[in-house]
């Protein structure tokens, strides 16, 4: 996808090519209405891209007042599980969208499509074939070499019918034979070489049970599912586009009750990024990550679980847009948008990641001050938050140094014998430096300036800058997870080297952090900006009251440049 398209901006009059196409269909009244479906097919969990298929989809059903289905592509129940049937819907509900009417399967169409596999027979347009995959493929052809005729595709029609059902009732094992159209073995496309129509597969079918032993091909379903919904745009993503003249000569060879039209349009495709099922079923499998909803995947379920918003998922669709050409999308623009939904909407609080003890020694012992600050400093509707200020605090231990050669320019925090604001609190000082036998800090005496909170300090008092804090008495521990890239290579899964050599070392980095005592009752899925340190969310598996556990969301600003 062009990280310069921006054709499906809505408020442009002309809009991307698929509204031109809708709106012309309309106005000249080639569709009633708009009838679209997202079909997934239930072998695994959904993507990012798939997610930008959903916004497409479903978006312009809402954008011209029609409808959207969601369909289970269920053809194939060897890879197909329950599991991932649930896991999209909930996949779709999340994102905002709603489908038309109930859940609809391709497996709820098999009687049709059986009766339609006969039609064909009868009309002599398809025939049971013997050959083996590798005989098969063989007298096919390629590019530079026309298809073989078998004495098969001379059967009669009785014959092939005869043959079709033997394998409907289980007399053949799988691979014996399958049914094929009988269209051009001398075509240039492929796909229109005598296609599988039918093929043996003794496994139990997770809607249908033991009924069939024989499954229908997705090409054959496709259009035929599609004729049957009412389907008006049949939007699908660039790799069918040579499947269009097979998906035609189906609507068109059948007596199927509507036409549909195939559209095709780029798929989304990311930087530092692997979205192919098998593979990341691979990451699952090998224990690279620890689950398809892990907060380092590009599942919709992983970017869920790490505080990406159905917001922000949506913005980034509109941001890469609607492209007849592939292409490749940075993933910063997927970054950039949940940077800027959370800025405006995730609330502020403090969290301490590699902490370092801070003793307030003209506060006495036991002493509580409660301090205030703003949930978010630009919505006050959000309200305020209460910080208890104590004698013993947490710094980030980054924030402190012994250099006092460091300008101020340089380093805006603590420094031995100098002032610094703590955020929401008082101006602080640190006089004295606390060492263990190693020469490690262990702590650092500081006293605070009386009057300074919401005050400029008095005269000749300069604080460096402000840094952030915890009370070390009233904050609580909790389990903070630092996410990074998958991927260390901006193209993993391209070229001979096995993607598996890109994984990212460093992706993931678990610290026990302190975080104010408010966290402790967030909700799972709340997320907030961990002020100067990113933007973390509650985990909606393993967050709770006891154990507070905080992933990464994004940092406050793009640091991978850097690194690589």
């Amino acid at each position: 996808m062009s990280t310069t398209d921006t054709s499906s901006n809505k408020s442009s009059k002309s809009g991307n090519f698929l509204e031109q196409i809708i709106e012309k269909d309309l106005a000249t009244g080639l569709v009633q209405s708009v009838q679209t479906r997202f079909p997934p097919e239930p072998n695994g969990f959904l993507h990012i891209g798939h997610a930008t298929s959903i916004c497409l989809n479903f978006g312009l059903a809402e954008q011209f007042n029609g409808q959207c289905n969601l369909r289970f592509d269920d053809t194939n129940p060897e890879k197909e599980e329950q599991m991932y049937v649930d896991a999209i819907q909930e996949d779709v509900r999340w994102l905002g969208f709603k489908w038309s009417g109930e859940v609809r399967y391709a497996s709820s169409y098999f009687d049709q499509f059986y009766e339609w596999a006969l039609y064909l027979i009868k009309e002599g347009k398809a025939y049971v074939d013997h050959q083996d995959a590798e005989s098969m493929a063989k007298n096919r052809g390629d590019f530079n070499t026309p298809g073989v005729e078998t004495h098969c595709r001379k059967r009669s029609v009785e014959e092939n019918l005869a043959e079709f059902e033997k394998m409907r009732a289980g007399e053949y094992e799988e691979g014996q034979c399958s049914l094929r159209a009988r269209i051009d073995l001398q075509n240039p496309n492929m796909n229109m070489r005598d296609p599988i129509l039918y093929r043996i597969r003794k496994v139990p079918h997770h809607q249908t049970g033991d009924k069939w032993c024989i499954y229908p091909s997705y090409d054959f379903a496709h259009g035929q599912e599609d004729a049957i919904e009412g389907v008006t745009h049949s939007i699908c993503t660039l790799e069918f586009q040579d499947h269009r003249p097979l998906y035609d000569w189906f609507i068109e060879n059948l007596p199927v009750p509507s036409r549909p039209r195939q559209y095709e349009f780029a798929r989304t495709n990311l930087n530092y990024t692997v979205t192919s099922k098998r593979k990341l079923k691979q990451l699952v499998d090998e224990g690279i990550v620890e689950g398809w909803d892990d907060p380092r995947m590009p599942t919709v379920s992983g970017m869920r679980r790490r505080g990406y918003t159905p917001a922000s998922i949506r913005k980034f669709s509109d941001m890469v847009g609607v492209s007849r050409s592939d292409g490749i999308a940075d993933v910063s623009m997927l970054e950039h948008a949940i940077r800027d939904d959370l800025n405006n909407s995730a609330a502020r609080a403090m969290a301490v990641m590699n902490p370092l003890k801070v003793v307030i020694t003209n506060l006495p012992e036991g002493e509580v001050q409660e301090m205030t600050a703003a949930a978010h400093p630009n919505k006050p509707e959000l309200g305020e938050r209460k910080l208890p200020f104590t004698r013993e605090l947490y710094i980030d231990r980054s924030d402190f140094t012994e250099d006092t050669t460091l300008s101020r320019k340089k380093f805006k925090r603590l420094v031995s014998g100098e002032y610094v604001r703590l955020r929401s609190a008082y101006v602080i000082k640190s006089d004295q430096v606390i060492k263990d036998e190693q020469g490690k800090i262990t702590e650092i005496h500081c006293s605070y300036v009386p009057g300074t909170v919401g005050e400029n300090p008095p005269e000749g008092i300069k604080p460096r800058g402000v840094i952030h804090w915890v009370s070390a008495s009233h904050g609580k521990q909790a389990e903070i997870r630092k996410y990074d890239r998958l991927f260390n290579h901006p193209a993993p899964d391209k070229g001979d080297e096995d993607f598996m050599a890109h994984v990212n070392p460093s992706s993931l980095e678990v610290v026990t952090g302190w975080v104010e005592p408010s966290l402790v009752e967030a909700e799972p899925e709340q997320g907030f900006q961990f002020e100067r340190e990113g933007y973390f969310v509650a985990d909606r598996h393993e967050h709770c009251s006891e154990k507070p556990v905080f992933n990464m969301t994004i940092g406050l600003k793009d640091t991978w440049a850097s690194k690589v």
